[in-house]
């Protein structure tokens, strides 16, 4: 835990307070076995009512500051450890944010929820416990053995041997609880990946009445966290009832050993009160201490995984000493480029290989190919989503390796393959790569991308609010609304990766002739599946196997090709579609 220490340091008068506060409490608690005894030597066995009645007061008005100085104590520990909780979710968060692809693939969706969430809940109750209780026991139990030795140092022996026994006892139980609670946060991580994979997946798995397979998947990982919730639960009651039989046990010996003393005339009754007032603070201490190592225990496991995501580092990181600059971006130079997700150059993992492309301002790349070829992959090697392997992907002659991040992503505007929409209203979603944007600029767009039509008749128009992930949209809607998000920052480079896949045929053609007023002032990358669609690009680069094996126009290709010829003759058969029917596609 210490290190988030970071976090603490906003709130340390807090954090000074708080403890403060508890050795007031602990104090004052500590006085009263001393009082009570008084009473008993001094007023119920001398029967003087004045002494019983003026300790009494005293003992009560102890008793009210002991309760003033514990809710003082209570409010400052809660404080510190809310804000510093909320610090630590937002550290988190934000740390996600600079999280390359790689590591989000390393770092899985639910585990990366379950860290946010429970682990850093974990933390703040074990922090506030520790303002209170980890000042609370130790000052208690020394405070309570301290005054008890000084009573009588024979029964205080008794009550130090209890203490190296039930010491012992409580650093076995610590040993084997952390590996436990290790295994009961990575169960709980099992049961957040099969929900949030559930819910993501959820029309997939009506589509094909799979509800009983996922029942049964949950069911499993679901019964395997439980199992071993128990058994951390399981091991975690043994140490009340350890603790508290060794401790009674010292007690019942306190007192036939007190008992005899009292008998003997050498021990006052009321010191004997006491000294049995002073053990029940030692035992309550000890539980206290014994259930606060369990806790931290289980909050250190937390805070290491937190730690985990904290200290892990981009594998994309920002180009050093760069100040940011616009971009003119008048071309795009893949350089002998090879990519694999593992890093390794074995060609057996490359998912391209040896790719040399350059595309101009006002020039329309499109990329077509199987399924899995690696056409997206590509791509995205140009906003970073993933860094080359091998060669290089310059802009401009510069490789965007030493471009600042924030720059280099302003500059692209990428329309995914899964058309991804945020809860809010849809003027929200346009405006999302610009907030200042005006209605008439959202609305133009809008109209390029062929949205505004079924936008407008929504009765609250671009107001209308959005489900999570647009599920109140059809998929023709989301593409056309995430193709208006891209064109609104009117990039000098727009990729867009199968983004037309469902849109009608019509659709299609309206939406290509009305970006060909953009296309002159961008470098346009299309990725798609249909003949349709890049069929009038200047440029058409066929890819197979992460390799490009063909590039020129749709005549050309038709003629040297052949995996061209085989993904026409697959969606159009022998029958040569006449050139004038096809979608016509921007250029210069």
């Amino acid at each position: 835990m210490w290190g988030l220490k970071k976090y603490i340091k906003p709130y340390r008068k807090f954090f000074i307070l708080g403890p403060l506060f508890m050795m007031f409490e602990v104090f004052f608690d500590l006085l009263q076995p001393r009082l009570a005894a008084h009473i008993v030597n001094f007023g119920v066995v001398e029967r003087d009512f004045s002494v019983i009645e003026r300790t009494g007061w005293t003992m009560a008005l102890v008793a009210v500051l002991g309760l003033i100085a514990g809710v003082g104590c209570n409010l400052f520990a809660s404080r510190a450890s809310q804000n510093f909780g909320a610090d630590v979710r937002e550290g988190l968060f934000n740390k996600v944010q600079t999280f390359s692809a790689e590591n989000l693939d390393t770092f899985k969706t639910g585990s990366l929820i379950t860290r946010m969430t429970n682990d850093v809940v974990q933390v703040q109750n074990m922090l506030q416990m520790a303002l209170q209780g980890f000042v609370r026991a130790p000052s208690l139990l020394i405070g309570s053995v301290v005054m008890a030795l000084l009573m009588n140092v024979r029964l205080g022996l008794i009550l130090l041997a209890t203490l190296i026994v039930l010491v012992a006892v409580l650093v076995v139980l610590i040993q084997f609880s952390t590996t436990l609670f290790a295994s009961v946060q990575a169960k709980l991580d099992a049961v957040n990946i099969r929900i949030q994979e559930n819910l993501a997946g959820i029309r997939v798995v009506k589509a094909f009445v799979r509800s009983d397979y996922e029942t049964k998947r949950f069911r499993e990982v679901n019964r395997d966290y439980t199992q071993i919730s128990i058994k951390a639960a399981r091991f975690i009651a043994l140490n009340s009832p350890i603790m508290t039989i060794i401790m009674n046990a010292c007690m019942v010996i306190i007192l036939l050993y007190g008992g005899h003393q009292v008998w003997a005339g050498s021990v006052r009754v009321g010191d004997l009160v006491a000294f049995v007032n002073y053990v029940a603070q030692v035992l309550s201490s000890l539980l206290m201490v014994s259930g606060l190592m369990m806790n931290l225990s289980q909050a250190n496991v937390s805070a290491k995984r937190i730690q985990e995501v904290l200290t892990t580092r981009p594998t994309i990181e920002n180009a050093e000493n760069r100040t940011a600059s616009s971009l003119k971006a008048e071309h795009v130079a893949f350089e002998d480029v090879s990519f694999s997700y593992s890093g390794s150059t074995d060609p057996k993992e490359l998912i391209l290989r040896d790719i040399l492309l350059e595309a101009s301002r006002g020039e329309t790349v499109a990329i077509i190919g199987a399924t899995g070829s690696g056409k997206s992959t590509l791509v995205q090697l140009i906003p970073r989503l993933y860094d080359v392997t091998s060669g290089s992907v310059r802009i401009d002659g510069k490789d965007v390796r030493g471009l600042p991040l924030s720059d280099l992503r302003q500059s692209i505007g990428m329309i995914l393959q899964e058309s991804f929409l945020f809860t809010g209203s849809i003027r929200d979603n346009i405006a999302f790569g610009k907030s200042d944007a005006t209605q008439e600029e959202i609305e133009a767009v809008a109209k390029v991308a062929q949205a505004h039509d079924f936008i407008a008749k929504f009765p609250d128009g671009y107001d209308t609010e959005l489900g999570q992930k647009g599920v109140n949209l059809s998929g023709g809607q989301k593409q056309r609304l995430s193709i208006a998000r891209a064109l609104l920052i009117k990039p000098p480079i727009l990729i867009m990766d199968d983004s037309t896949s469902a849109l009608d045929l019509g659709t299609e053609r309206r939406l290509r002739m009305a970006l060909q007023a953009l296309a002159k002032d961008s470098i346009t990358f299309l990725i798609a599946q249909r003949i349709s669609s890049v069929i009038a690009a200047e440029k058409i680069v066929v890819i197979d196997e992460g390799a490009i094996v063909g590039s020129g126009t749709h005549g050309e290709l038709m003629r040297t090709c052949e995996v061209y010829q085989d993904i026409y003759r697959s969606q159009f058969g022998n029958e040569e579609v006449p050139y004038g029917q096809e979608s016509t596609l921007p250029s210069r």
